[in-house]
Parts: C-alpha cells; structure tokens; sequence
C-alpha cells in the first residue's frame, strides 16, 4: 500500500470475525450482511462535550423524577388528569374546554423541533431526548458497572455461560427492572397526582386496576427498550430523523468531518498523508455505530462522542483539534457559514405569527364556563303563560373556590325564578342551576330573548336564549 492510499476498513464494533465487512454507505454498521443484528459495545469516551451532556444530563433527570412532586399553589406543577378531565400547568388550571389550546402547545413544539433542526441539527436527538439521557446517562452506565468496558462486555458475550457472567448479567437486569419500573411510576405521576400512586403502590393491584395496567405495561416496554432495543428505536422507529433530509441546508450546523484535512488517511508515520490515522476511534465510541467520515447520515444523533474521541488522538499526535466538529457543509467545503437565509427569516416570521395568534387565543379564555341548556319540553303553556325551563351551567376554571352569582339581566321584563342565585364552586368543579322564564302568550310574536348575568370576582359573562312559545311553531 503507497503512502497516500487509505488503509482497509475495520470490522465494526459488535461484529465477530466471520461477520466482518468493510463499512459502505448503504448498509448500517449494527446490522451482518444476513441481516442479522450487531451488538454495539459502545467505547467509553472522555471530553468537553462529554462534561456539558453529563451537566445537562444530571439536570433533566432529576426534573423528570421530582416535577410530579413538586406543587404550585397546592396544585401539581404539571398533572394530566384525563379521567377527570382536569389538567394543571405551574399555577394554572385547565379543563375540558381548555383543550384547544394545546394545539398551540403540540404545533410549538413541534416548530421548536423544526427550528432547531435547521439550525443546529440534531442537537436534541444528542443532549435533550429522554431516550438519549436515559439511556447513555443512566442505562450504559449501569452496564458499564457490571460488566467493564466495551472490550470487556465483547470478550462476555463471546464467551460461554459461566457463574461470573451469570452473577454480571443477573444483577445488570434485576437493576434495569427497579429502574423501570421507577421510571413507569415516575410517568404515572404526570397523569395522576404522587400521593395516589404512593397509595395506589402500597394497596392491592385489584384497588387501582388502571393504574396497575399502566405501570405494568410501561415497565415492559421501558425495560425492553433500554436492555434490547436501544439504538434501534431511533434509527427504525424515531421519524423526527427522516425529517432531517428536508431541515438540513449547507448551512446547518451538525456533525461532521473536514474531508479537506483529514485525506488522504493514513498511519501517523506515514509521509503525505491527513491528519485522520484511521484509527476508527470516532466509530467505537458511537452509540449507533456509524462511521461519521462517511457524511452526514440518518443515524447519526448529533451526541459529539466522536469530537471527542477524535480530539483526544489529535492531542496526542500533537495536531489541532477539530478533524471532526461542529460545523455546516459550507464550512467543511471551504465557504462561510451563513445564519440569516431565506428559511431562518421564514422561521422569525411564522414564530411571530404563532406567538400573536397564541397571544390573542389566550386573552380570550375565560376564568369561568357557563352555558344555557334547556330542559325537558321546549316549553310549557298554561292559560296565556308561556314557561320555558333551562339549567345554567358552571364551571369554575380557577385554581380556587369561586362564588359566582346568577341574576337576570336589567331591563328584563320576563318573569325569572333562579333556584340558586350564589353558588361557591371549588375550582375545577361545576355546579347545575334551574331556571325558568315565564311570559305572556301575546309576547311571543316580538320573539323575546331571555338574557341573564354570571359574575365571578373576576369576570362577568351575559348569556342569551331565544324564548320558544305557540306563535313560533
């Protein structure tokens, strides 16, 4: 081999010797040519990105684990209580009506996601994705403890069925287990209040049978994710990485390899060569097994282990770091990256418009529901008395005990009987009133409309309902 030829690819980590292929473009480095499925030892890596994601990483888990305890004006930060179609937001309460808006919390999200993407790539995928924290932060970490290193965990599992691999593996998943099902409890929590999982984990099964379900069947598919299926999730089931194909511009910054430095490869005593020794480091330390040199590509998660692991061979031979970085294709192709483009000033505008239309959705919700709804008959007649017979209904949308009143509106000159004219209702809850109207028989032909009030301390809410009587049939 000249010196300026690139040496043979390695085999991939996972792949035994008779599974051994060169790594290509098409083919994915978890799966033989038959394919069948590579385990993938990921190399443990050390580094500045390492410290960030082991800073944020600390941070989100211990958000995740503690918000369903954490209560604002005695109410759980974030609850979604279904059955009782009740939910709660940091201090604010929502309900059934309520459920529009989260449309504009799904959409902002979402375009959050789009944005980022555009810009920075799969920043998220890498840093802030629960699958990714749990499982490079917690779930690797655990294996690493009972089984040694990437070599170590290969030579395991090449090895035969042995009372030291037995006691490894045993406690390795008997831990999983606890913690998914730590982690299934957690997730109740969003849907129901902590307290009532305490008791519903401390009573029987038969006590709390949707619970039970619920923290059964979400303990299997955690554990299952975590201990088997792993990388998989995000290159086979995840959309959010095919979307990238269509965020992605010569701009965005992502992961990549600076071609232009690195090749020709080459050992490091070699003469005329880049400064990659195709050590195949970048590869090891990859938690999908992709060799970035290739391009960008749909399995990559954006985690920056191979910046790492690259930098520290760089340190070592004694050259700069950043033969793989943080960087758009423009800039490994020899141009300036640009921020401000076309999509970015089309991201500002449509944010500002989501904001605005967001903004005056919210100013129109009110602190309270109350409808009209007839009861039994359209109306009544007796003699020249035309009766109509309706309930007011209440809801209270605050997070405390109202008192409302209900009062016909001035000038009404129909007769009203209101059975409760001031109802304390506790928030979130909702209280019933009859109603009925009374007027002559001569005054349907004008087709009169009864109009009442509902107050609340905050806000004052005027209903309207067209009488029915014999000369509207």
């Amino acid at each position: 081999m000249s010196s300026t030829s690139s040496p043979e690819p390695k085999a991939p980590p996972g792949a035994s010797r008779a599974t051994a292929r060169q790594p290509d473009l098409d083919s994915l480095y978890c799966l033989n040519a038959d394919g069948s499925r590579n385990k993938i030892h990921t190399a443990d890596v050390r580094g500045r990105y390492q410290v960030r994601k082991w800073l944020l990483w600390a941070v989100l888990i211990v958000i995740y684990l503690s918000m369903p305890w954490i209560e604002v004006d005695g109410r759980p930060a974030i609850l979604i209580d279904i059955g009782n179609r009740h939910f709660y937001l940091f201090g604010h309460t929502f309900n059934a009506q309520d459920f529009w808006l989260a449309f504009f919390v799904l959409s902002g999200i979402g375009f959050t996601l789009i944005v980022v993407s555009a810009l920075w790539g799969r920043i998220w995928c890498g840093y802030a994705c629960p699958h990714t924290v749990f499982l490079e932060g917690v779930f690797r970490r655990i294996e690493r403890l009972f089984e040694g290193s990437a070599q170590q965990r290969k030579r395991l599992d090449a090895g035969g069925m042995s009372a030291e691999k037995l006691l490894r593996r045993t406690g390795k998943y008997l831990t999983y287990a606890v913690i998914a099902f730590i982690l299934s409890h957690t997730f109740l929590g969003y849907f129901m209040p902590a307290r009532e999982v305490l008791a519903a984990i401390t009573g029987r099964p038969s006590a709390h049978p949707t619970a039970f379900t619920f923290v059964l069947v979400f303990t299997v598919i955690i554990y299952a994710n975590f201990a088997w299926f792993r990388e998989q999730l995000c290159i086979v089931i995840c959309p959010y990485g095919r979307l990238q194909s269509v965020l992605y511009d010569q701009d965005t910054v992502n992961v990549g390899y600076d071609k232009q430095r690195g090749e020709p490869r080459g050992r490091h005593t070699a003469e005329k060569r880049g400064d990659c020794i195709d050590c195949f480091r970048c590869v090891a330390v990859c938690p999908t097994a992709i060799d970035i040199r290739n391009g960008t590509q749909l399995e990559c998660v954006g985690c920056s282990n191979c910046i790492d692991a690259c930098d520290e061979v760089m340190d070592k031979l004694g050259q700069p770091r950043g033969l793989i970085r943080y960087d758009s294709l423009r800039v490994f192709e020899g141009g300036q990256r640009r921020f401000w483009r076309p999509r970015v000033f089309m991201y500002v505008v449509l944010f500002l418009i989501g904001v605005a239309v967001f903004a005056f959705a919210a100013s129109r919700r009110s602190t309270f529901e109350a409808n009209v709804v007839r009861l039994g008959l359209p109306y009544t007649l007796e003699g020249d008395t035309v009766t109509n017979s309706f309930f007011i209904h209440v809801v209270n949308k605050q997070p405390r005990t109202l008192t409302f009143t209900v009062e016909p509106a001035a000038g009404s000159d129909l007769e009203w009987t209101i059975a409760l004219r001031s109802l304390e209702i506790a928030s979130l809850a909702d209280q019933r009133v009859p109603v009925f109207v009374k007027a002559k028989r001569a005054m349907m032909a004008g087709k009169p409309v009864a109009r009442l009030v509902v107050s609340s301390p905050d806000e004052r809410r005027e209903l309207e309902v067209r009488m029915l009587g014999p000369e509207l049939q």
